[in-house]
Parts: structure tokens; C-alpha cells; sequence
């Protein structure tokens, strides 16, 4: 019986697979997974084996098809190949974006000889880290300064490992530790043919959940609560869930690292959450609440902060991770930050009238919760000067750091600029964070531990200091139940009011929920609301569509047409 292939072409906009003739002298070489040539409407494309069928399994009629030209490398695994599959229903893609983050960037003839490394590794030190190498995995909370080793030896001591981490930068420093213990290692995607060929490790950024790895038998993931675990661009699949499923379905434990982990992790690994022995090695925190100090709503220079950036023996980076004016507003008598009473993000005035929730949608009258006041006004956060006032303060330069600043200055001391500054700046001694509540209070689901991300790079940041480092957080809600948790090394109130939070409005990971934009957004928002699987809600300039499940929320998608006008689709997206 003739062999077909079902190939999946290497064509943006091009979804359908379609099923071509295995030429005798190519059967040898096509596998699931082999990067091929094919014909397609009179010119010859890439494109990927997804299946090997009988003819009889082809929708079409064997005399209409046409054959492979040629296979030109080897691609991905079988089992990411499934993943691919897998992937493309839950985040409502195409698969060649998937496709592409798995295969090769370079033509692959041929594989090496495996480089399984003979060499002991040191047994970790924490056993209840082990542990969890023994069943389907959990989640470790660890210290923001972990080197993570001993995660790593016990994941190695079970075989070949998939490590994964935030950065490039980081997967080089971590394998170049591995190295050093006498791991064979691969650094993903530079290395695809050795991780592919078969190592101790294959580690690399978020790309590196697709990596090809023969006798996987563990995956870890490193600080899952890190935002660049996912994708921005449409698909926004994130390497935490892929890990997570991929694991699943090879049945090994996937173990997810992390100093404040996400409550989706602590969701899925239930009871299977391990303190490591430097969990509570965090530097200390020091709380600054602005409405103490007379100019609370026109500066972020506060006495406390005046008097921390004179001492000249200490390297400071302020961090302001916003743009522009920030738009919360506050009571002008007692100066309580106004709150939604439904999820507690930061309200707006869109007019006299009322309040108004941007996460939400809920309304409220325009009066204080606190006093009862119907003085309200907006917290205008003037940045256009913020170095000067930094300068003037200090009594000593400060350098402003920005994504184009092109180096930085010896001589300085003290810097500003967004959460950039903590990626550029390699040590410091205290880390002001002059405005979390634009963090805090965002109107998006995530807000507080997006917030936390941030406050734990800068831990890491200062975590150098000789044991003197210091955390400074300035709010105007110093109440809120993270910086309550983060002053006292114990963020068990706000774990449960962020899960209570997500359990009533449905908020992943106890629901689905996508984010539809674009031109066509409003013509397949009228196609969902027909559906009984979905809930629609119709903002400016995007549709927010909630589920119960992944699965309701995929079937939703995947049963209405795509207009002709342009659409993105983010499932689960990071910034809702």
C-alpha cells in the first residue's frame, strides 16, 4: 500500500494540511517530524511532516496527489510534534509558529553520537526537593538570589533534563555551571543538533519547552512567575503550560521554580510545594506610604527617600515602570487610593458622575469608602523632571537609564528609569520602587503578581550587598495584602485573597479567558455571543471572551469563522 505524508507547509496564512506521495527512494528518510519540500499551487514550499498514513487514510483520491520533492532536514520529535498539535487548539494558532520555535534554524542531515556524561553530580541538599522528582513534580519556592542548583542535581540524577529560564543571559550562566560540574549541556536553540543528539541538559529561554530531547526525563522550569515565559505575539502560548502538559504526557515530573510562585502554579501542583532552604533569604523591605508626607500627589521625592539617596556610600536605582500620568485617583480629604469593591484594582473618573473599574467594569458612586467624602482627584505623577528632582535630592549625579542608553556611567551612583533598569544595572545596594501602585492597582487580572515580579528582580538585584541590601516601596495603599506579606516574609493573606479573587470572577487559572482585537474583533465577537460556552464583553477596543475551561474556550474559537478583516486572538494574555 503506497505511504502518504500529511505535510503542514511552511507558509504564513496557511493552516490546512495537505497529504502528498512518499517517493520510494525518500521513504527511508521521512519520519513525523522531517522537514520537507513540497509542490503546492505550482511552486515548491517547506513545510513539516506531521503524519505518516496509509492511502486509505486520506480524504483524497490517491491519483490527485502529487510527491514529496525531497527532504532537506530532520525536524522536530514525534512527541513535539503532538505538542504542536496540542498547542495550536489551546491557544487558537496556527501550527507553523509552533513548528517554527522546534525546529532547527540551520539544515540537519544528520544527528551525533549521544554525549550522556559518566560523571557523578552532587547530591542536592534539600531531600524534599528530591522528592518531587519521585512523583509528577510541584512547584519549589526559593529565595529571589537561588542559583538553583540543587534543583538541578536532583532533576539530573533522573536523567536527561529540560532546564528553562527567563533570558538568553541567564541560560548561558546556568549552562556554563553545568559545564562546570561535568554536565553535557546544550544551550537551546544555538545547539538544536546536540540537544537533539542527546545530552545531560538542554537548557535555554522559553523557546527551549519545544527542544527536541531523546530519554526526557524531567523538565524544569526557572522563576515561572516571569512575564517573559511568554509569547507576546499572538499565539501567547506561555513554557510553563507547555512544560506542564508535555510532562503530562510523557509521564515525567515537570518542576516549577520560582520565589513567589503564581497562583496558576500553586493550582497545579496542589499539596506538592517545597520550601527550599533559602526561601526566606530575601533582603528587607521597607515600606514608604506617600500619604504621609505633603507632597503625595505631586512628587515621588519623599523625606524618607531624600534621606536615603544622601548617603552617598550606597548605590541606589529607582525604578518607575510607568509612562506618562498615571490615572488612579484618590480622596482629597483622607487620601485613600479609591479601590473597586468588586476585584480592588484602581478606579477611574471617566466623569462627575461616577467611578469606574477598567478591570471590571463595575461602577460606584463618587465617594470616598473610607470617610465618605465626595472630594476626589486624580494623582498626577509628573515624571517629565523626575531626574532633576532625583539630582536635586541626592546632591550627586544620577544617571537615567533607557533601553537605547548605550552604557553606564562609572562615576554614577544612582540611577532611574522603567523595569529595564534592573536587567542593565548589575548590583546595588537599595532598590526604590518610587511608585508600585502603578503595578499594584493595574487593571488587569495579574496586577499583583506582576508586581511581585518586579519587587523580586530588584531582591536579586541588591541580593549582593553583604547581607545590607534593602527593598524600599513606596505606595499609597501600604495596607494592600502583598506589601503586608513582603514586610513580614509571609505572603500566605495575599495568596488566598488572590485565589478567592480569581475563584469569583473566574479568572484563570479557574477559567479561561482570551482577549480578541483588531478590525475584524467586533464581527467574531457577535458569532461568540451566540455560543453557550462563552461569556462576551465588548470594551473600546477589544473583546474580553471568559469560559469555564480551555477546552469550552477552544471549542468556542475553533467553531466560528475568521472574518475577513484582521484579528488577534491572545488566550490568556498577560496584560488583561
Amino acid at each position: 500500500m503506497t505511504p502518504l505524508a500529511r505535510v503542514v507547509v511552511d507558509v504564513t496564512g496557511v493552516d490546512k494540511p495537505f497529504d502528498y506521495l512518499i517517493p520510494d527512494a525518500l521513504s527511508a528518510d521521512i519520519v513525523v517530524g522531517s522537514r520537507v519540500r513540497v509542490p503546492l499551487h505550482r511552486r515548491e514550499v517547506p513545510g513539516w511532516v506531521m503524519a505518516v498514513l496509509d492511502a486509505d487514510q486520506s480524504d483524497v483520491d490517491i491519483a490527485r496527489l502529487l510527491p514529496i520533492t525531497k527532504v532537506t532536514s530532520i525536524g522536530p520529535a514525534p512527541d513535539v510534534v503532538a505538542l504542536v498539535e496540542w498547542a495550536a487548539v489551546r491557544w487558537a494558532s496556527r501550527r507553523r509558529p509552533f513548528f517554527v520555535s522546534a525546529s532547527p534554524a540551520k539544515r540537519v542531515p544528520r544527528l551525533l553520537a549521544p554525549r550522556y556524561s559518566a560523571r557523578a553530580v552532587p547530591p542536592p541538599v534539600d531531600a524534599a526537593v528530591a522528592a518531587l522528582f519521585t512523583t509528577a513534580g510541584g512547584v519549589v519556592q526559593c529565595g529571589p538570589a537561588s542559583t538553583h542548583m540543587a534543583v538541578l542535581a536532583a532533576a539530573v540524577a533522573c536523567g536527561p533534563t529540560l532546564v528553562v529560564v527567563p533570558t538568553v543571559v541567564r541560560a548561558r550562566r546556568l549552562a556554563a555551571e553545568c559545564r562546570r560540574l561535568g554536565l553535557s549541556t546544550a544551550l537551546y536553540p544555538d545547539e538544536w543538533v546536540t540537544a537533539a543528539s542527546g545530552v545531560d541538559v538542554v537548557i535555554g529561554a522559553r523557546s527551549t519547552t519545544w527542544a527536541s530531547v531523546p530519554q526526557l526525563a524531567s523538565i524544569v522550569v526557572i522563576d515561572e512567575h516571569d512575564d517573559t515565559l511568554q509569547e507576546e505575539r499572538a499565539p501567547t502560548w506561555h513554557a510553563r503550560d507547555v512544560a506542564m502538559e508535555r510532562a503530562r504526557r510523557a509521564g515525567i515530573p515537570c518542576v516549577l521554580v520560582s520565589p513567589v510562585p503564581t497562583v496558576s502554579a500553586r493550582h497545579w501542583a496542589g499539596d506538592n510545594i517545597v520550601l527550599a532552604a533559602d526561601t526566606r533569604a530575601w533582603p528587607a523591605v521597607r515600606v514608604i506610604d506617600r500619604n504621609i508626607d505633603d507632597r503625595w500627589a505631586s512628587s515621588l521625592v519623599t523625606s524618607e527617600l531624600i534621606e536615603l539617596l544622601r548617603d552617598h556610600d550606597k548605590r541606589v536605582v529607582c525604578v518607575l515602570n510607568v509612562k506618562g500620568r498615571a490615572r488612579a485617583v484618590a480622596c482629597d480629604a483622607c487620601r485613600t487610593v479609591a479601590r473597586c469593591e468588586t476585584c480592588g484594582a484602581a478606579l477611574q473618573q471617566p466623569d462627575e458622575h461616577q467611578l469606574r473599574c477598567p478591570r471590571c467594569s463595575a461602577t460606584q458612586p463618587v465617594v470616598c469608602s473610607s470617610c465618605g467624602s465626595q472630594k476626589i482627584r486624580s494623582i498626577r505623577i509628573g515624571i517629565s523632571r523626575l531626574r532633576d528632582e532625583l539630582e536635586a535630592a541626592a546632591g550627586r549625579s544620577v544617571q537615567e537609564i533607557k533601553p537605547t542608553t548605550p552604557s553606564i556611567d562609572a562615576r554614577t551612583s544612582v540611577f532611574v528609569g522603567t523595569e529595564a533598569v534592573l536587567h542593565r544595572i548589575d548590583r546595588a545596594d537599595v532598590v526604590v520602587f518610587l511608585d508600585i501602585d502603578s503595578e499594584l492597582l493595574a487593571p488587569r487580572f495579574r496586577a499583583s503578581e506582576q508586581a511581585l515580579d518586579i519587587i523580586a528582580h530588584g531582591a536579586r538585584l541588591v541580593a549582593g550587598a553583604g547581607g545590607g541590601g534593602e527593598i524600599v516601596i513606596q505606595t499609597s495603599v501600604p495596607q494592600h495584602e502583598v506589601l503586608v506579606g513582603l514586610v513580614a516574609g509571609n505572603l500566605g493573606a495575599h495568596i488566598a485573597a488572590e485565589t478567592d479573587r480569581r475563584q469569583r470572577l473566574r479568572l484563570p487559572p479557574f477559567g479561561a479567558l482570551a482577549e480578541i482585537s483588531g478590525a475584524g474583533a467586533a464581527s467574531l465577537a457577535q458569532q461568540l455571543a451566540t455560543s453557550l460556552l462563552v461569556q462576551v464583553a465588548t470594551g473600546d477596543d477589544r473583546v474580553l471572551v471568559r469560559a469555564d475551561s480551555w477546552d469550552a474556550l477552544s471549542e468556542a474559537l475553533a467553531s466560528t469563522s475568521r472574518p475577513k478583516e484582521r484579528v488577534r486572538i491572545a488566550v490568556d494574555p498577560s496584560r488583561a
